[in-house]
């Protein structure tokens, strides 16, 4: 990390000017407020202008690093420039333009560009960047310096804003943890951070994900306990009956085809049964984490690829342009550096105080 990014002192993201109270909306305001577009003719408007009425997205980037270049709301500049060069299939371009200007955005900015920056890790592949921040973020859960010390922060997806706990995070990102691992074929670590999001939260995906890992090692006793322990699907459940309900079905199939097979070849050697796992089971029986979702919409669901739930993430929300992602080498202020001791601390956790040190330090 370069110096002058650590030390960078703190400044507010710049704004357009504010429009005065009491002039009744025109027009011209009315077809901004419909598309979703801000008011005006600055660079940054322009930018917007392209990328949502005229649908013109390639056209839209040098427009937005225009408007970074002007100081032009730099913030939100930055941020949609990353997320439409990722839809057009330019993500690794997006994670350079975060890590080159990210110097000029406000502290406030820094937890959503990493949050953009974690899902381009894992378009691009990325896994061991993306595991390297996810410990990272976990180990500042564990400091009490996330949410600048705070115990919730407010999210926005959809266009609707909610409240995230210090405890929700932990829970999704250990869930994202967990699935990086397991694509590096670290079940044991994988298990490891499973174990702490169910801690935390029981979840039938993570319970699901955490048989596959028991199962990967050979533990298949321990791994048929963990899947029994999936519970049937509950109507007013947090992430909505469809989620659940095909994790408990997976989890249901899983016991009797690897029931079946055990008793047809018989034994009892562990590395006979993960030969014997593997053949059963591929990449496509872990549940993918997906970013943390509001828990009110009531959007009809679309049908999953692969047939089983997302693990962090209801089902039944639309997760196309979904704004809110996760992922990126952690960005520090000098306000994080020099008086991090100053900073409020949250309440500890008991969960939390399990989490070693070694475990969640930070790369170096």
């Amino acid at each position: 990390m370069m110096m002058k990014d650590v030390f960078r002192p703190t400044k507010s993201a710049p704004s357009s000017p504010a429009k005065p109270l009491g002039i009744s909306r025109t027009r011209s305001e009315s077809f901004h407020a419909i598309h979703k577009v801000p008011v005006g003719d600055s660079p940054y408007v322009r930018a917007k202008n392209v990328q949502l009425v005229e649908k013109d997205p390639e056209r839209a980037i040098p427009l937005f690093w225009s408007a970074i270049n002007a100081g032009d709301r730099v913030d939100s500049a930055l941020k949609d420039m990353a997320i439409v060069m990722k839809q057009q299939d330019r993500a690794e371009e997006a994670i350079e333009a975060i890590k080159s200007l990210r110097v000029r955005c406000s502290d406030q900015a820094q937890e959503s560009l990493d949050n953009i920056l974690l899902d381009l890790y894992k378009r691009c592949g990325r896994l061991d960047d993306q595991i390297a921040l996810l410990k990272h973020k976990l180990f500042l859960i564990q400091k009490g310096l996330a949410f600048n010390g705070k115990r919730t922060k407010t999210a926005r997806s959809q266009g609707k804003k909610f409240q995230v706990s210090v405890e929700q995070e932990a829970t999704r990102l250990l869930g994202n943890l967990g699935w990086a691992l397991m694509q590096r074929d670290n079940f044991v670590e994988a298990e490891d951070a499973y174990r702490r999001a169910l801690s935390i939260a029981p979840d039938n995906n993570k319970m699901c994900n955490l048989g596959i890992c028991l199962m990967r090692q050979g533990r298949i006793d321990e791994a048929k306990e963990t899947l029994r322990r999936v519970k049937p699907a509950v109507v007013d459940g947090p992430r909505g009956v469809d989620s659940h309900l095909k994790a408990y079905e997976r989890a249901q199939q899983m016991l009797s085809d690897l029931g079946s097979e055990m008793m047809r070849r018989g034994g009892d050697d562990r590395v006979e049964q993960r030969k014997l796992f593997d053949a059963m089971f591929g990449s496509s029986s872990i549940w993918q984490p997906q970013p943390c979702r509001e828990q009110s919409v009531k959007a009809k669901p679309k049908p999953s690829n692969d047939g089983y739930g997302d693990e962090n993430v209801k089902t039944n929300v639309n997760v196309v342009n979904n704004p809110l992602r996760v992922d990126a080498k952690p960005f520090f202020s000098s306000k994080l550096i020099s008086n991090s001791e100053k900073l409020k601390r949250t309440r500890s956790l008991k969960v939390f105080q399990d989490i070693t040190l070694s475990s969640l330090s930070p790369r170096a």
